[in-house]
């Protein structure tokens, strides 16, 4: 191992593949390989709204994120078209980010698929974090049954950078030896937070690629774009981020869902596969030292909609019994409001807190 790798910090960063669609696509096997968009429908009904995302199947054919669901219909017609389903995607979230916690104890959620990992303390080198990628991939594919993109390098902005070099399902790793070599020949846009705009204004200096903006001294940066983004873009351009891997709100919940074995609303059947469910998400927060202020049960009939339905305790807890109990309360509640039978049931904690100070996770 060389002086510099022993140096370096060592940062890895997931991104789950296509996610939205990626998610449907587990829960509906019959659609996997069909073109697949995910729509956010505005509301007024017909395909007033806009597309989430697509899988890759759809992205071929011109489906892209953000343009209206009537033009994604014209250019992909045979396409699969299904609605956000938010509820479903941040369980399965819940379960992505439960495997990263078994990784590292520096985890900064990103978003609802992607986070940082702090693997620095975890191994000794490029080639071990290599390896654990490879294991923490393959975990994920038994564990959520999906797949991933991972970066990995020497700080927080190569490792993202890196793991969108090779998708879908791709692991890239960057050694600081190598990073100027990695950052040359990508587009300008491809350095996170490079926009449109930033884009198309370093084109018209001559700016075609991150080795050309490396070129440009820090006060001509400044001179076009500001101090704070002139000399931001010349570090990025150099692959500098001494940026710290921090938990972050967006990571105050912990949920678990499962798949009855056939679709039922006999109270008993559901009590059982829920009581399994609090324990899992008991041991999830003992392990984490946390506890909680309210309970969620998810229902997700065999229509495939679901349903939410949630308490809010006056204190907080962290006992088995407590989410059982309330879990099999909202149960009761939700089935003589909606008698119909389960294909899926679920329960989720929230507005989780630290034993020892009592601070939100939130405030962090």
């Amino acid at each position: 191992m060389s002086s510099n790798e022993m140096k370096s910090r060592i940062i890895l960063y997931v991104d789950m593949d296509y996610f939205f669609a990626q998610c449907e696509e587990r829960e509906h096997p019959e659609i996997k390989g069909k073109p697949v968009v995910i729509c956010v429908y505005s509301g007024r009904g017909g395909d007033s709204g806009a597309v989430s995302t697509s899988n890759y199947e759809a992205r071929k054919l011109g489906v892209k994120a953000g343009i209206p669901i009537s033009l994604a219909k014209k250019i992909a017609p045979q396409a699969i078209f299904l609605p956000v389903n938010m509820e479903l995607y941040r369980t399965i979230s819940d379960d992505v980010m439960e495997v990263l916690k078994e990784y590292s104890e520096k985890i900064e959620q990103e978003s609802i698929d992607e986070a940082f990992c702090d693997l620095t303390e975890k191994v000794n080198d490029f080639e071990g974090a290599k390896m654990l990628a490879v294991q923490l991939k393959n975990e994920i594919k038994q564990k959520v049954a999906l797949t991933c993109s991972v970066g990995i390098g020497p700080n927080k902005l190569i490792a993202k950078v890196a793991s969108d070099y090779n998708k879908p399902d791709g692991l890239t790793v960057v050694r600081p030896e190598e990073v100027l070599q990695f950052l040359g020949p990508l587009k300008i846009t491809d350095l996170v937070g490079v926009g449109k705009k930033t884009g198309e204004r370093l084109n018209e200096l001559g700016v075609k690629n991150i080795a050309d903006l490396s070129k440009l001294t820090a006060d001509e940066l400044i001179r076009e774009f500001g101090h704070a983004k002139g000399i931001w873009l010349k570090q990025a351009s150099q692959g500098i981020d001494d940026s710290l891997v921090k938990e972050r709100s967006g990571t105050g919940q912990i949920g678990r869902i499962i798949t009855l074995k056939e679709n039922t609303k006999d109270l008993n059947t559901i009590y059982d596969a829920i009581d399994q469910l609090s324990n899992d998400i008991h041991m999830k927060l003992q392990a984490r030292k946390l506890s909680f202020r309210s309970v969620s049960f998810i229902a997700i009939s065999q229509d495939l909609k679901i349903h939410t339905k949630s308490h809010t305790l006056s204190a907080s807890a962290k006992d088995p019994g407590t989410i059982r109990d309330h879990a099999h309360e909202l149960v009761k509640a939700f089935l003589a409001e909606h008698p119909v039978a389960l294909r899926r049931v679920g329960i989720r904690v929230a507005n989780l807190e630290e034993e020892k100070g009592q601070r939100t996770l939130g405030e962090f």
